[in-house]
């Protein structure tokens, strides 16, 4: 008789808190289990600060951006209601109120409103219906009664976070306390404009993806490149309560100049990359238990992405080479290892104190999530 439980949390003893010098990783189960995937949404997506855009793609009225936050689809809108300025950034379900099409199936400028596709109903700026066709005759209809569902919106450092759930998510001063004072005024990210996307497809659970950000112990072995322009003998990894970064000095070379690196992590699916004259920032889209979307944006200051000189365009172009290089050295990692968690061979190992201590946070970050669940 099969007695295991339907629950993909398993034994309790599992979940226990684990000092950082004796920690195991998590075990297989919950990156293979399909039942992960809903709990995942419910315990780490909807309470938590989910990066969407940069204020410089919502930089007008109708300026809107569409994303996915682990299965509820969203779209970031500017409003018109500003005075004397830009209206107010709003967050909404892009999902029509009438049979669930979508309201922007891409991101946008300067829309007047928000139609959706499928049947025309038009929502303004605000969320609220303006005109249903052919919907005049029904009784008890009145589209002033029919808005879309809003996610609370913080916007910080230039960047636009929203919150499914805002009753269960951290304080959002609480998120990022102390990532100002570190960055300083010299390093702030609103002064960032947008270059262009790119997206990587990995046939790994979201989580793999994120343990594998989380440390700088594979660097020398999975990133030769990288690893000539890191110094690995100085690079740091400390934890603070919602986030994790990881510092290293520039060794120099084209590809960044001179400097240094540093990695943040913010709980549960962010990662800015801040580098010399740039930002790079990175979403981790759950598609399934074993698939998820990383969304990878290009950033640069102002002045920078405003030459468009052949050597300035040379520069970008070479950023994104060895960035798709260093991606792709990370998903065919990140997928082997997936299959490594599938085989039915793998047991937690010990995590190594010194090089995966973020890693660590991490997973008692999920481990206290599942516990409340």
């Amino acid at each position: 008789m099969d007695t295991r439980t339907s629950d993909p949390r398993g034994d309790a003893t599992d979940l226990a808190p684990q000092p950082l010098d004796h920690a195991t990783a998590l075990p297989a189960r919950f990156y293979v289990d399909p039942a992960m995937a809903a709990l995942d949404r419910r315990v780490a997506f909807e309470p938590g600060w989910q990066l969407l855009a940069h204020v410089c793609q919502l930089a007008g009225p109708g300026d809107h951006v569409v994303a996915d936050f682990a299965g509820l689809p969203v779209i970031a809108v500017r409003g018109n209601d500003g005075v004397g300025g830009p209206g107010d950034i709003r967050v909404f379900h892009n999902v029509c109120r009438h049979r669930a099409g979508p309201i922007a199936s891409c991101d946008g400028l300067a829309a007047r409103s928000l139609r959706c596709r499928y049947h025309g109903w038009t929502y303004g700026l605000d969320g609220v219906l303006k005109s249903a066709p052919e919907m005049g005759g029904a009784p008890d209809f009145n589209v002033a009664d029919v808005r879309l569902p809003q996610l609370a919106v913080r916007v910080w450092q230039g960047l636009v976070f929203a919150c499914v759930d805002e009753a269960r998510a951290p304080d959002f001063d609480a998120f990022v306390d102390g990532i100002d004072a570190r960055l300083g005024a010299d390093r702030g990210l609103a002064r960032y404009g947008h270059h262009q996307r790119v997206g990587y497809d990995v046939a790994c659970n979201w989580k793999v993806y994120v343990d594998n950000y989380l440390e700088g112990y594979h660097v020398p072995h999975i990133h030769p490149g990288l690893n000539r322009l890191l110094d690995y003998r100085s690079y740091v990894t400390e934890t603070a309560r919602w986030y994790s970064y990881q510092w290293s000095p520039l060794e120099g070379g084209d590809t960044y100049g001179d400097g240094d690196a540093l990695y943040y992590w913010l709980w549960p699916n962010t990662m800015l990359n801040i580098l010399p004259g740039r930002l790079q920032t990175n979403r981790v889209v759950p598609l399934g238990v074993d698939r998820c979307r990383v969304e990878f944006d290009f950033y640069y200051a102002v002045d920078q992405g405003a030459d468009d000189s052949g050597e300035a365009r040379a520069r970008r172009d070479a950023d994104r080479a060895f960035s798709d290089e260093v991606q792709l050295e990370d998903l065919t990692i990140c997928e082997d290892v997936q299959r490594g968690l599938a085989s039915g061979s793998y047991a937690p190992g010990r995590l190594n104190p010194l090089r995966e201590n973020a890693v660590h946070h991490f997973h008692e970050l999920l481990r206290s999530a599942y516990r409340d669940a």
